[in-house]
């Protein structure tokens, strides 16, 4: 129960960071909308031509290879874009925890200035995460559970890699050892906030679902489309806003665990007792 009240507390601080400087959302705007575009630029082609359909067990060597090149490549450059405005928005927001007052630009030039770290790093997830797809994909269910405990490991050794490759600038490698060190101080709040923002996310979603079982309800068309519409946007409110608060939560987890220093905004007792000392 404390760690949860201590992990609620954490939330609220970086909620409070979050409405005093609502620039904050435009990178993970701008992130989605050029998933989408990457997402067009693979998906459009490949539904055209009818090869979207993943190839039976028993198809050729090049019809596998194809496929799952293509399907690599689309991984590929799908992190490449959530990684770069991950480190843009992590960047803004050490800067903001520094007691700075960077401009939306300032993220975007320290992203760019990192790019090499970033495309090391893309690599790395997008080959894990490719890897992971094939084993759900081509296994029975015990292989899908597998695959789904094994991403589950992965997101949590991993979790404070986009901070120490903005901070530290140290080689994705690296990156990966120095978050997983950092995990065993920061394990339980790790877990902490996956259950909290999952709960939220829950709670939150309980309206959007009402309001389509009412519209259904009213046998009306027009009723039913602006309700639909009105739904996607909040559930796209909602996106937005979660993205950016796991980023500055997780941002003030590494700020502190890594300098012992309280990023503004944040309470020195709170971060203190989320932290075990090593």
């Amino acid at each position: 129960m404390g760690k949860i009240a201590r992990t609620w507390s954490l939330m609220g601080m970086s909620w409070r960071l979050l409405t005093e400087d609502k620039k904050i959302l435009i990178y993970p705007l701008i992130s989605g909308l050029s998933c989408l575009a990457v997402t067009a630029t693979f998906v459009i082609p490949l539904f055209i031509t009818g090869l979207w359909r993943p190839p039976a067990a028993t198809a050729h060597a090049a019809q596998l290879v194809a496929y799952y090149g293509v399907l690599f490549l689309y991984y590929y450059c799908n992190y490449c874009v959530i990684v770069f405005f991950n480190a843009a928005l992590v960047s803004y927001v050490v800067m903001r925890m520094n007691g700075d007052h960077p401009s939306i630009g300032d993220g975007f030039r320290a992203a760019l200035a990192r790019l090499p770290l970033i495309a090391g790093w893309a690599l790395i997830a997008a080959t894990v995460g490719f890897l992971l797809k094939i084993i759900e994909d081509r296994s029975d269910k015990i292989g899908q559970i597998v695959a789904a405990l094994l991403g589950g490991a992965w997101a949590m050794v991993t979790f404070l890699v986009i901070p120490v490759l903005v901070v530290e600038q140290k080689n994705p490698f690296g990156a990966l050892k120095e978050s997983t060190v950092l995990l065993k101080q920061t394990w339980g709040e790790r877990i902490m906030m996956n259950f909290s923002f999952s709960t939220i996310s829950f709670l939150l979603m309980i309206p959007a679902i009402g309001i389509i079982v009412l519209a259904v309800m009213s046998k009306s068309l027009v009723i039913l489309g602006i309700c639909i519409v009105a739904v996607v946007m909040y559930i796209l409110l909602l996106t937005l806003v979660q993205s950016a608060l796991e980023a500055i939560f997780q941002t003030a987890i590494y700020f502190y665990a890594r300098n012992n220093r309280v990023p503004a905004g944040f309470d020195e007792s709170v971060l203190q007792s989320a932290i075990a000392q090593r």
